[in-house]
C-alpha cells in the first residue's frame, strides 16, 4: 500500500506539491492560531516631573539635555523594545502623590498613544513644587492595588527630596509591603548642577537657591503638609545655588527599605534587561498565529516543483566540476610556487 502511494506521489509530484501549496495558502488566509501559555509583564512607568528634573546634566547624541528629556528618551527606548503582549501604563510624580494617566494598555495595540503620552510629559503638569518621593510610595502602592492586574512600578527619578528630609518629616517605611517587583531608576549625574527656575512659558529666569530648600526641623512637618511649592527666591550668584545631584545612596536605601531594586539610569538597555529578568507576576493563554508557517510551507512546496531527478543530477554535476576546477587551480599554484623556489 505504501509503495503504491509513493509511486503515485512521484508520478504526480508537481501536481501534488502545487495542491499542497494551495491548501497551505488557503489556511494562511484564515489566520489560524494555536493557544500558547506565556508570561505577561505589566509595568507602570512613573516619570518624576518635579523641577529638579529640569536640571541639565545629562547627554543625548552629544548634546546636554535635562533629566526629564533624558527620561523621556529612555522611556521611548524601553517601550519600543518590549514584547507586544506587554501591558503598560504611564504615570507622573510630583509632591507626595503619583497619578496614572490610564490603565495598563497592550504595547503594540496602543503603541502610538503610549509614545505620544511620553512626548507630552512636562514639568508644568506638576500640581505642586515639592518633591516627596518617600511619601509617594504609599500612594503608589494604593494605586497599583486598584489596577485590574498585578503591575510593577518603575520610578524614573533623581531622588531629590524638597523640602529636605529631617527626623520630623521622614516617614517610617519599616512595615511597608508591596515593593516587590518595583524599580527605582536613578536619573542625573553624580557631579550635580543647579536647578533652573522657569516661567510658565518655559523661559529661564535664574536658579533655585539654597534657601528654597532649607526647612527647619521644627517646621518641617507643617511645610511638607501645607506648602504647595518651594520658596520663590532666585539665586543671585553661583555660590547661592542649590546643587542637585542624583541621590544614589538615598535611592539605594529607599529601595532596600521597600523591597525594590535600584538601577542606574545611565544605560537604557541595562534597565530594560533588569526589569524583564524579574519574574512575571501572572500568566495567560494567548493565541499564537501560525499563518506565517503555512505561507512558508506553501513557498517550499512551490520551490519543490522545480526539483526533479534531472535538475538534481545537473546540480551534482555542476558542483563536481566546480570542485575539480578549484582543486586544479590550487595544485597548479602550488606547482608554480615550488618551481620558483627550486630555481631560487
Amino acid at each position: 500500500m505504501k509503495k503504491r502511494w509513493l509511486k503515485y506521489w512521484l508520478k504526480y509530484r508537481e501536481t501534488n506539491l502545487l495542491a499542497l501549496a494551495l491548501l497551505c495558502l488557503l489556511g494562511a488566509i484564515m489566520h489560524p492560531s494555536i493557544p500558547v501559555k506565556r508570561n505577561v509583564h505589566t509595568y507602570f512607568l512613573i516619570a518624576d516631573i518635579t523641577q529638579s528634573m529640569n536640571a541639565v546634566d545629562m547627554s543625548l547624541d552629544h548634546h546636554a539635555v535635562s533629566r526629564l528629556t533624558y527620561t523621556k528618551r529612555m522611556m521611548h527606548d524601553i517601550v519600543s523594545q518590549l514584547p507586544c503582549h506587554t501591558r503598560l501604563s504611564i504615570g507622573i510624580f510630583a509632591g507626595d502623590a503619583v497619578a496614572a494617566l490610564y490603565n495598563p494598555l497592550q504595547v503594540c495595540t496602543h503603541f502610538s498613544a503610549i509614545h505620544e503620552t511620553i512626548d507630552h510629559l512636562d514639568w508644568r503638569m506638576a500640581w505642586t513644587g515639592n518633591s516627596q518621593l518617600r511619601e509617594s510610595v504609599m500612594i503608589t502602592a494604593k494605586l497599583l492595588r486598584q489596577m485590574p492586574e498585578a503591575t510593577k512600578a518603575v520610578y524614573f527619578t533623581d531622588g531629590d527630596e524638597a523640602p529636605l528630609l529631617h527626623a520630623f518629616n521622614t516617614r517610617n517605611l519599616r512595615d511597608f509591603q508591596g515593593g516587590d517587583g518595583w524599580f527605582l531608576v536613578g536619573i542625573g549625574s553624580d557631579k550635580g548642577t543647579g536647578i533652573p527656575k522657569l516661567t510658565e512659558a518655559n523661559q529661564m529666569i535664574g536658579y533655585w537657591s539654597n534657601e528654597s530648600f532649607a526647612v527647619q526641623p521644627n517646621i518641617a512637618q507643617v511645610t511638607a503638609s501645607k506648602s504647595s511649592g518651594r520658596d520663590d527666591s532666585v539665586a543671585i550668584s553661583d555660590y547661592d545655588r542649590f546643587i542637585s545631584r542624583r541621590a544614589v545612596p538615598y535611592l539605594q536605601k529607599l529601595a532596600e527599605e521597600i523591597g525594590a531594586d535600584y538601577l542606574d539610569g545611565d544605560d537604557p538597555r541595562a534597565v530594560l534587561q533588569a526589569i524583564q529578568k524579574h519574574r512575571s507576576s501572572h500568566h495567560e493563554t494567548v493565541p499564537f498565529s501560525i499563518d506565517w508557517l503555512l505561507a512558508s510551507l506553501a513557498g517550499i512546496c512551490v520551490l519543490g516543483t522545480y526539483v526533479n531527478r534531472e535538475s538534481t543530477r545537473d546540480f551534482k554535476y555542476s558542483v563536481g566540476r566546480y570542485r575539480k576546477e578549484i582543486k586544479s587551480r590550487l595544485f597548479a599554484r602550488r606547482d608554480s610556487v615550488a618551481h620558483d623556489n627550486h630555481f631560487q
